[in-house]
């Protein structure tokens, strides 16, 4: 009887190792999946108004920003988080750049930007123009990479960059790149998201590949979500529509930092009132930043 006690006992602390070790990747997420669809949901609710450059909308959102930025424990790249700005296009604009950095603890001086930009259209003959997966999408993944890092600590330091005026010729960017107290060769990359949340295809683009060979064979070893595609293109290489000069990734290229964009095809609600929540598909959503996640984590750690 002993024997068969001692057995039991045997085979039962294997079964509960074995659960044990089925139930610990739930318990050790990437992050909060329904945290990420809440703050979509909220900064592309009619509240913000379209998050327009210089508008009430505008004024909250960065508000929002400012106090995720808080408390996930995120500091500000500078005195403030708080970058201001003016241009004129037709009109004088004030736009302000939300910047938060998280510090590396291998390599504090070399600099990993990861970008998206909060505002949209606005409201325009009355209609609101929500801008769910243009951009709050990708706003929204920037407050996953920060409760992340909470757990996993980058080894390079991260700037977190929620750039204003991207629909006024990508404005934000543009004042970040040519102000910005960083040295061009301490920024290693510009990880940049602009529409990531829906896709009927499954399909989440990468482009950049084409202008630098290392990220082209850092991709190739990701390890991403099986339940999506990550494709490389749109560089001008294929028959695809060019992006390499679509977003705020642009400003970097154009002063010789690698980038990656991260995008969905256009869809029939791109810059129309019905980019709302209700059209996103979460499930893709997920996925994709997780699987952008996967792409950071493999260039933070690679000798890039």
């Amino acid at each position: 009887m002993r024997k068969i006690f001692l057995l039991l006992a045997f085979c039962f602390t294997c079964y509960g190792t074995k659960i044990a070790a089925q139930t610990t990747p739930e318990k050790s997420a990437l992050f909060d999946e329904t945290e990420l669809l809440k703050h979509l949901k909220s900064l592309s609710s009619d509240a913000f108004e379209g998050r327009r450059t210089g508008t009430k909308g505008a004024i909250k959102a960065r508000k929002y920003i400012i106090n995720q930025f808080h408390s996930l424990k995120v500091k500000p790249l500078g005195k403030s988080f708080n970058q201001s700005f003016s241009f004129v296009k037709k009109k004088n604009y004030y736009g302000i750049n939300v910047l938060g950095l998280v510090e590396g603890v291998k390599f504090p001086k070399k600099y990993i930007v990861i970008s998206a930009h909060y505002d949209h259209e606005g409201i325009k003959n009355g209609k609101i123009y929500n801008g769910a997966d243009d951009n709050a999408s990708g706003l929204s993944a920037l407050f996953a990479f920060a409760e992340y890092f909470r757990n996993n600590p980058p080894e390079h330091s991260v700037i977190l960059a929620a750039f204003d005026s991207e629909e006024l010729d990508l404005q934000g960017s543009k004042y970040f790149v040519k102000n910005t107290f960083i040295p061009f060769k301490d920024i290693l990359v510009n990880l940049n998201m602009d529409m990531i949340s829906r896709s009927d295809k499954n399909e989440l683009f990468v482009t950049g590949t084409s202008q630098n060979k290392k990220l082209a064979n850092l991709i190739t070893n990701v390890k991403h979500s099986e339940n999506i595609q990550l494709i490389t293109g749109h560089d001008g290489n294929d028959d695809l529509d060019n992006w390499t000069y679509a977003s705020d990734h642009a400003n970097f290229h154009k002063n010789g930092i690698p980038f990656l964009y991260f995008g969905v095809e256009d869809h029939k609600d791109y810059h129309e009132p019905s980019d709302t929540y209700e059209n996103i598909h979460p499930e893709f959503y997920i996925e994709a930043v997780k699987s952008i996640i996967s792409v950071f984590k493999e260039i933070d750690t690679s000798r890039f």
